[in-house]
């Protein structure tokens, strides 16, 4: 991280904490790109590495957003998670577009690479090979099931991660497969939270040492700790928690979701029975204690909120949950979220220039600011990238002349 000097110094490494650290991003589609946005929210430079051909291929997946009369149309997850950032198109299959990587590395405090474990190691770019060229390189591998064991090297996607992790099996329905997460759990928390973690944690052991290390993030591992709760109890020996049966996961009538009159959900939450006896009291019903333990009486208890919440139409639950403190929230539907009064307040949202057309984008919680600036079509910046690094334009010329670079 750069010194900052002057009255105002404070407040920039408040607001901008990794200022002056600089991040390779080889990954692509969700985990590393999230992680690698988190870290330019707080500060970081982010340039991409992208292969030639379709390069990171969530930037052409649908939802389209964009005026292609003043850029060009990308997806919008793509435009939230790669704002801010560079892109070069380098080659790892030829040796001009290794060599020019290895020229690169020692420029940059992070790599972060998403691919199959070994195939580093293939291209030449391994740890090793990079450590030799950039001593204080901290790499951060990003897969699946993480770089060694019988799973290291199958393929797999979010579902499969928590499949395998347990989350799906404390997950509800009881009385049917588990449904799937309306979010990558696995991608987006157990990959690029605990990557961003781990970078931060070698950086500040590099502060001591002055030596780089491997980060290895498995999303299986990641996903299967979020699932603390559950998984300790029946590690314990107590099912309770089973597939939708505890308390946490749908086995409680106080702890669900339910329908209103006018066909919108309401969450309630109320654990803890001053909240229940707030909600019944609210209601007028009886705050029956045996709601708030799993069993199959909960049957009666989620028949009888089922009708108490199909009485009212949303506007008027949403009105009692701001009169009656009992941790029920309206469930909103993603295009309300932004003109919510909470996240207004918070300043969640940022207006983004998305090739030409205003897109709201949320910035990282832990960041005051988002990172500014258009997500980069592919190859945009491979020039400038290569002559801040000190390639020559003749060099750079000679490189894209020999299909490395483009």
């Amino acid at each position: 991280m750069t010194d900052a000097h002057g009255p105002n110094a404070v407040d920039r490494l408040t607001r901008r904490p990794l200022s002056g650290l600089r991040i390779l991003d080889l990954s692509r589609l969700l985990p590393g790109p999230f992680a690698s946005m988190i870290l330019a929210d707080l500060g970081a430079a982010v340039d991409k590495v992208e292969d030639p051909s379709g390069g990171d291929y969530l930037r052409f997946m649908p939802p389209m957003v964009g005026d292609a009369s003043k850029g060009t149309p990308m997806n919008a997850a793509f435009h939230a998670l790669n704002r801010g950032k560079r892109s070069l198109v380098l080659d790892l299959k030829k040796r001009e577009g290794q060599e020019a990587l290895l020229r690169l590395a020692p420029r940059y405090d992070v790599l972060i690479e998403s691919f199959r474990p070994g195939v580093m190691e293939r291209l030449g770019l391994g740890f090793d090979r990079l450590r030799a060229a950039s001593p204080g390189l901290v790499y951060c591998a990003i897969t699946g099931f993480g770089q060694d064991g019988p799973a290291a090297q199958r393929a797999g996607h979010d579902i499969g991660y928590i499949a395998r992790a347990g989350v799906l099996g404390l997950t509800g329905p009881e009385s049917g497969p588990p449904q799937v997460p309306g979010v990558q759990m696995a991608d987006m928390a157990g990959g690029a939270l605990f990557a961003v973690s781990g970078i931060l944690a070698a950086l500040h052991a590099r502060t001591t040492t002055g030596a780089g290390r491997f980060v290895d993030v498995s999303m299986c591992e990641g996903s299967m700790v979020l699932g603390a709760f559950g998984l300790m109890a029946a590690l314990a020996g107590d099912g309770s928690h089973a597939q939708g049966a505890g308390a946490l996961n749908g086995g409680i009538a106080p702890f669900g979701t339910y329908r209103t009159k006018d066909g919108r959900a309401m969450a309630l939450g109320a654990l803890e029975p001053k909240f229940w006896v707030a909600f019944c009291t609210g209601v007028g019903i009886e705050p029956g204690m045996d709601a708030l333990m799993p069993g199959p009486h909960q049957e009666t208890w989620k028949a009888r909120l089922r009708d108490v919440f199909a009485s009212k139409t949303f506007a008027e639950w949403v009105a009692f949950a701001e009169k009656v403190d009992c941790c029920l929230e309206p469930v909103l539907m993603p295009e309300e979220v932004p003109s919510d009064p909470q996240h207004v307040a918070r300043e969640m949202f940022v207006a983004h220039d998305a090739s030409g057309v205003t897109l709201p984008v949320p910035r990282t919680p832990i960041a005051s600011e988002a990172a500014t600036g258009p997500a980069p079509t592919q190859g945009r910046d491979t020039r400038a990238v290569l002559h801040d690094a000190g390639w020559s334009e003749s060099e750079i010329d000679a490189l894209i002349a020999t299909g490395a670079a483009r």
